[in-house]
């Protein structure tokens, strides 16, 4: 068994998760590349087609994806199931504008905007529509791991894409009764819609009575019996039973299990059912995102690189004005709009379902097929990286929109003088401002977030979008008349940046930092600051101070203990800077 068929392939796979893509994540790459890249490499279009002339590869490669693309496609089932545990209906309606705005858009202007360019390229009308149609939706699977991998499925940018994920997942039915009807499919094209759409329609309906009347009794009678195992399993049925409900009605297998673990999603067992998933999803998932990468025809790509790259460029960048008009529409923010549009820009899965239904009917020949598939899988292939890409531009984009409305203005402090100049206005840079408002004593605080600064804006706190590290910034909020500087970031090579540029500017200014540890508060001292605090220090001393207080000590000798071990530490770490600064 372990010699041939799906037993080797499990082999491989497993082999791959625990050593090639580990590797992927200590050199900080990701680990959806990782899988897709090997993918890619152990695939019958990479090293697969090898195997021919050195048989032993076959040891190390997928002879056929076909064989275990079934369980791949549970990883994305569990995906959507564990999504779903974490929503609920409320949060689901709140987000309708994000579905049916933003989603419709974005389909039907994918969709005309693809074809137009197959039409202008030379396709035939039917050829150019089912091009559109295929590619105009995106990766669920690759898109919501990415947003999961960075932490930014919970904020704006994941609900937006979520959204236009889930829209999409709806038009499945539509897209393939329109692809069998251009394929010359014997059925009425109004026959086949209706019937397709109530049973649609009942799917649904018997998800929704089966979570809420028997699912949730099930999961309380199984957690009754105290037997774990039996949890797992009604959580795998639910999972997978929707999958296979939804996918019978003709609408996607990951949109069935994503209503599953919505309907769970504020049960009691929902963080248990998180847990027990995880383990199937994770594992799965990985073998999904190797199959996208085993459907890159590596010969055909070599033969025509520039022909591929070209198409995948263009749909890329089709796509991501598309989106980004959409979002705009719908009135979202110019930076979540950006990421959006970038995270949705690849081709999805289901384009792969399409593709081969157009083959098996004739609408498309088998050099055009692969063609497709391979420029889909590269598009999909591109996604975290466009995802990265897409972070660093919003994040620019918003900067810029932060500087312009909570930024201080030219001239703005041309009076000021004699205050204290805070960088970071976080739980310390807060403190710090409250003890200086109980002796009126001014200052100028700057942050990098523009939704505290707006927010302390608002509270009356002198609060402004800015790096302090940066001396424009520094002399634009009267650093050349400050009492004092106060860096409070809790990034070591930040608050260093800011000490250089202070140092380098005024000399003679006084600069107190807060620092990570011992280490930090040292090479705090020696780019000269004239007071560095460690947290680290901090807290021992307010610990040992509580020890003595339980244990019965006077007030007035910890204080004093406490002081003098306090000034003995600063003292150390003082000179200990002087001499790192003094090393040749």
């Amino acid at each position: 068994m372990l010699e041939d068929g799906w037993g080797r392939d499990l082999l491989i796979f497993l082999a791959t998760a625990g050593i090639v893509v580990p590797l992927f994540g200590r050199l900080r790459l990701g680990v959806v590349p990782g899988f897709l890249i090997a993918g890619v490499a152990l695939g019958p279009g990479g090293l697969g087609h090898l195997v021919s002339d050195l048989p032993s590869l076959g040891w190390i490669t997928f002879s056929d994806p076909e064989r275990v693309r079934p369980f791949a496609e549970l990883g994305v089932v569990f995906l959507l199931f564990v999504i779903g545990l974490e929503f609920s209906i409320d949060r689901l309606w709140s987000m309708r504008r994000y579905v049916l705005g933003v989603g419709s858009i974005q389909v039907v202007a994918s969709a005309l905007a693809i074809m137009a360019g197959a039409l202008t390229l030379g396709a035939e009308p039917p050829v150019a529509l089912l091009v559109g149609l295929a590619l105009a939706l995106s990766s669920t699977a690759i898109v919501t791991q990415v947003l999961v991998d960075v932490r930014r499925f919970g904020r704006p940018v994941g609900q937006v894409s979520l959204g236009v994920l889930l829209f999409q997942d709806l038009m499945v039915v539509p897209i393939v009764i329109t692809v069998e009807l251009l394929g010359g499919g014997e059925v009425a094209a109004s026959g086949a819609v209706l019937r397709a759409i109530l049973l649609a329609i009942a799917a649904v309906a018997g998800i929704l009575l089966i979570g809420r009347y028997l699912a949730r009794p099930l999961l309380r009678i199984a957690a009754g019996t105290g037997n774990r195992d039996l949890v797992i399993a009604i959580a795998l049925f639910l999972a997978l039973g929707t999958a296979v409900l939804t996918s019978s009605a003709g609408l996607s297998p990951a949109l069935g299990a994503f209503l599953a673990g919505l309907l769970l999603g504020e049960s009691e067992y929902r963080h248990q059912l998180e847990v027990d998933v995880e383990p199937f999803k994770g594992l799965l998932l990985g073998l999904f995102f190797m199959t996208v990468g085993m459907s890159i025809d590596v010969r055909a790509l070599l033969s025509e690189p520039l022909v591929h790259l070209a198409a995948v460029a263009a749909l890329v960048a089709v796509k991501a004005v598309v989106v980004f008009a959409a979002a705009r529409t719908m009135r979202i923010e110019t930076p979540v709009s950006i990421e959006t549009a970038l995270l949705l820009a690849g081709a999805g899965e289901f384009a792969f379902v399409v593709l081969a239904i157009a083959s098996r009917s004739g609408l498309i020949d088998r050099p055009g097929e692969q063609f497709l598939i391979t420029v889909a899988a590269l598009s999909m292939l591109a996604i975290p990286a466009l995802g990265a890409l897409g972070r660093r531009v919003a994040a620019r984009a918003k900067a810029q929109a932060d500087s312009s409305t909570h930024g201080a203005a030219e001239g703005e402090f041309g009076e000021l003088a004699g205050h204290v100049v805070i960088g970071g206005f976080g739980r310390v840079g807060r403190t710090v401002a409250q003890l200086l408002d109980a002796d009126d004593i001014p200052y100028v605080a700057l942050d990098l977030d523009g939704d505290l600064c707006a927010r302390e804006r608002q509270a009356g706190r002198p609060v402004y979008y800015g790096d302090a590290s940066r001396k424009p910034m520094l002399e634009k909020v009267g650093g050349a008349r400050a009492r004092a500087f106060v860096i409070t970031s809790d990034d070591p090579e930040a608050s260093e940046r800011t000490v250089r540029e202070i140092r380098a500017a005024w000399p003679a200014a006084a600069v107190l930092a807060r620092a990570r540890d011992g280490a930090h508060a040292r090479r705090l001292y020696a780019l000269g600051v004239t007071a560095a605090v460690p947290e680290t220090l901090e807290g021992s001393l307010q610990l040992g101070a509580e020890v003595l207080v339980a244990i019965g000590l006077p007030e007035e000798a910890i204080d004093t203990r406490i002081g003098f071990l306090r000034g003995e530490e600063t003292r150390r770490l003082a000179a200990d800077g002087g001499a790192v600064k003094a090393r040749p």
